[in-house]
């Protein structure tokens, strides 16, 4: 071993490491422990408003009155689902929307004859 090299060794406190080591060594909270108490987790992913939640039964009426309210080309899906009640379909059939009015017809059963 050269001079140099043990000196180096030498000149280290004993049980000094390199900043690589110590990071290495570090101990971290295992993840199956739930958050300590008052610490804030992070919020729910956003919602993303599809044709599957809009028919959904499960899902909440305040979802189905924002989907009827502030997205026009999803109302038609609000109509096939079963959940949906009287006040809502008033309102999506007066608001209106693409494929609203084809939609309320297979609802109440009357075909649309376009070939006319």
């Amino acid at each position: 071993m050269s001079a140099r090299r043990r000196l180096s060794v030498i000149s280290q406190p004993k049980g000094a490491r390199k900043p690589a080591e110590r990071l290495h060594h570090q101990r971290w909270a295992p993840e199956h422990q739930p958050p300590a108490a008052g610490t804030l987790s992070p919020p729910p992913p956003p919602l993303v408003i599809t044709p599957v939640i809009a028919c959904n039964p499960d899902t909440d009426m305040s979802t189905l009155w924002l989907i009827a309210r502030e997205y026009p080309h999803l109302r038609k899906w609000l109509i096939a689902n079963p959940k949906a009640d009287a006040a809502l379909l008033e309102y999506v059939s007066q608001a209106g929307g693409p494929g609203v009015r084809e939609a309320f017809d297979i609802l109440f059963g009357q075909p649309r004859d376009d070939r006319a």
